[in-house]
């Protein structure tokens, strides 16, 4: 299985990065991970917050097969826990997932086309993050739920 870790905007903040990148590679110790950055439409300073939206929405879509498992994060979305988390891991590992998505949408959300697509709706926290935080909160949990997965000591409960 493939864990695909999506976030609609450019690179990882530079402060960030770093740590971004080690629970990235500490993923890839139990399946394959890695990051797809998708830089927003090239006129997105022009555009109402409903356009970017939905051209963001549409570059996504566009880059799933129907096969794949998609959770999006959203505000609205269900908040689990780090064993439920690695539950869903667990269990599409053993249906013979090919790939994961985890999806970070752009800064006003996504359309409700991405919503229904989505096998799952993921809430991270009532509070509001930054989306360069939330790249890092969720490469920790993904890392986390892995090691839960395989009983290590990484997650104390």
């Amino acid at each position: 299985m493939k864990i695909w870790l999506w976030s609609v905007g450019g690179k990882h903040d530079a402060k960030l990065a770093a740590a971004i990148d080690e629970y990235t590679q500490r993923i890839s110790h139990y399946y394959g991970c890695e990051w797809r950055l998708m830089p927003g439409p090239k006129n997105a300073a022009h555009l109402a917050p409903e356009e970017l939206r939905e051209q963001e929405s549409r570059l996504l879509l566009d880059s799933f097969d129907p096969v794949d498992y998609l959770v999006l994060l959203d505000e609205r979305g269900k908040m689990i826990g780090s064993p439920e988390l690695a539950n869903l891991l667990e269990t599409r590992a053993l249906n013979g997932a090919k790939r994961v998505h985890f999806v970070i949408g752009g800064a006003f959300g996504v359309n409700d086309a991405v919503r229904k697509r989505a096998d799952m709706v993921w809430q991270l926290s009532k509070l509001v993050f930054p989306h360069q935080l939330v790249r890092l909160i969720l490469a920790e949990q993904v890392y986390r739920a892995c090691t839960i997965v395989r009983g290590e000591k990484y997650h104390h409960v």
